[in-house]
């Protein structure tokens, strides 16, 4: 089969109406889900999909609040121990959920749902068949980043950007891609503050290298001419 994404939440931090949040399924060798925000749970279980492997790009919640319901399923439902998809994390990714066990106070919830993995910045690591490396961008002050995902078989590359601020980085995760997801969270002419997070259309634009598809966008916001723009469910080739 050939390299294909399935746009399964495609909403910024505040859900658009009837959306999830971030969550991109790209299927090749094998199944990789690409960040878990709130709604995306549901979606795949509407679908009967189960994902090798999950790589999330920072804690910000839009981008992993599923992960939480996801430990719940793999731990106590009916469905227990099915399945233990890989969890790709930041570095520090395990202590992070360490924290998140003291908010809710069930012990060993993450190691029953998951096989517990952290990646490095730029250095490539094997999951559900394809090759990803992590590039580290600017999002505010937090640690945050963009995937680079090969199939290695097909040669197809699928840049996607998490949240970034506009940098030269960007441009670099995009360069050579068959396709590039990029977010596009801030009407053009604006910027969301001094410190930066999020990306214009016209800005996602400036670090392609090719094709694009803008997602993270508020239905506010009207679509650039000739641009796609994301919504959940639909699906592309790479």
């Amino acid at each position: 089969m050939e390299v294909r994404l399935t746009v399964i939440g495609s909403s910024p931090a505040w859900p658009n109406p009837g959306s999830a949040q971030s969550g991109y399924l790209v299927e090749g060798p094998g199944k990789l889900l690409l960040d878990c925000g709130p709604g995306v749970l549901a979606r795949l279980r509407e679908d009967g999909v189960r994902p090798d492997a999950i790589a999330i790009t920072h804690w910000h919640l839009d981008h992993c609040g599923d992960l939480i319901p996801w430990a719940w399923l793999n731990a106590y439902s009916p469905e227990a121990g099915q399945t233990r998809p890989e969890l790709w994390l930041p570095p520090g990714g395990e202590q992070e959920l360490e924290t998140f066990t003291s908010f809710w106070g069930v012990p060993r919830m993450w190691e029953r749902a998951f096989e517990l993995r952290e990646y490095a910045p730029s250095k490539p690591f094997e999951a559900a068949g394809f090759t990803v490396e992590a590039v580290q961008l600017p999002h505010y002050a937090m640690q945050a980043f963009g995937f680079r995902v090969r199939d290695p078989e097909r040669g197809r590359v699928l840049a996607y950007s998490g949240d970034s601020a506009p940098t030269d980085e960007l441009a670099t995760l995009a360069r050579g891609a068959d396709l590039f997801v990029c977010e596009a969270t801030l009407a053009d002419g604006t910027t969301d503050g001094e410190l930066r997070g999020h990306l214009t259309a016209e800005e996602a634009l400036a670090a392609a290298d090719g094709r694009i598809l803008l997602t993270h966008r508020p239905v506010e916001l009207p679509s650039p001419d000739g641009v796609p723009v994301a919504h959940d469910g639909l699906v592309v080739e790479v």
